[in-house]
């Protein structure tokens, strides 16, 4: 089973919370098309003053300005990367977010509550400081292998480190890295104005049909064979033999991003083809997971 990434080189803390790097906003655009739900904001920020590092499938963190309810100066919140290590420009002096303004009610008042770093994030106007730090995280990194399946589950702000791949693999052509194997997207959003990253998306399914697949599950649109609203769970069931048969090639890595509650479907779906070829998918999943070939980072 392949490995991924050597993660000895891999940049980690390079900036901490009590040496924090101050970094510029140079772009900040809605994602989120005309009747779809919520703000996604794609944020990018100016790092080329300092010696800010990162590896594709890595977060930063970002700590809000201001002080908590105590008085105290508030925590970091982690943010999964949105673009490659050389960044959107490609000339190694960015980093982008794919950030959600999170917003609830109050279980005891009912009042709306947004959440304070992302909120922070999703009105900050270019030009405006950011503090950072990290980078953080080995979990997520892609393998060497040119010729790897890579299969790529998310919901949400979750495509931020697939978006990070995408690029790497099929935009940038480096000379020491050219893709050559299978990549497939399966991206749950509740409503087609949600499909985050749409253009890029679709141009690259456009430019590379035989390398990217692209799979929407749309739940507000889009019905499961029992007539219930289509989420991810729904299209890996759909698709689950032939996931099965690519899962169990031993250069195929399989990464879920996204809300916590989905890896349950995910699994229920991959338990039929498995048994089918007379294998308990859970004891599977976990010589995966050893093999560093199954990786997750939900929130």
């Amino acid at each position: 089973m392949t490995q991924a990434a050597s993660k000895k080189d891999i940049p980690v803390n390079i900036y901490r919370p009590k040496n924090p790097y101050i970094g510029k906003c140079i772009g900040n655009t809605e994602l989120v098309g005309e009747g779809g739900i919520g703000t996604v904001r794609h944020l990018t920020f100016d790092i080329s003053d300092g010696d800010l590092r990162y590896v594709e499938g890595q977060s930063i963190g970002i700590i809000p300005p201001g002080t908590d309810a105590a008085g105290k100066k508030h925590k970091l919140r982690l943010y999964s990367i949105a673009s490659t290590r050389h960044g959107d420009n490609v000339d190694d002096k960015t980093v982008s977010l794919c950030v959600r303004q999170l917003e609830y009610k109050h279980p005891e008042t009912g009042e709306t509550v947004y959440g304070v770093c992302s909120t922070h994030l999703c009105n900050l106007e270019v030009g405006a400081d950011v503090t950072i730090t990290g980078p953080v995280g080995k979990e997520m990194l892609l393998p060497e292998d040119e010729n790897a399946n890579i299969i790529m589950m998310a919901t949400g702000t979750g495509i931020a480190p697939f978006r990070a791949y995408l690029w790497r693999m099929f935009k940038e052509q480096h000379e020491n890295y050219k893709f050559k194997g299978f990549a497939w997207l399966i991206f749950g959003i509740p409503k087609t104005p949600n499909i985050l990253y749409k253009e890029e998306l679709e141009k690259l399914q456009e430019e590379f049909p035989d390398n990217f697949r692209l799979t929407y599950a749309i739940s507000r649109e889009q019905k499961n064979k029992d007539g219930g609203k289509m989420y991810l769970q729904h299209r890996v069931a759909e698709h689950s033999e032939e996931l099965w048969n690519l899962i169990q090639q031993e250069n195929t890595h399989t990464y879920i991003c996204g809300l916590k509650g989905m890896e349950g479907g995910i699994d229920e779906a991959l338990t039929g083809p498995a048994s089918k070829s007379g294998v308990e998918w859970s004891t599977y999943q976990r010589q995966l997971k050893k093999a560093h070939r199954w990786h997750v980072e939900t929130y």
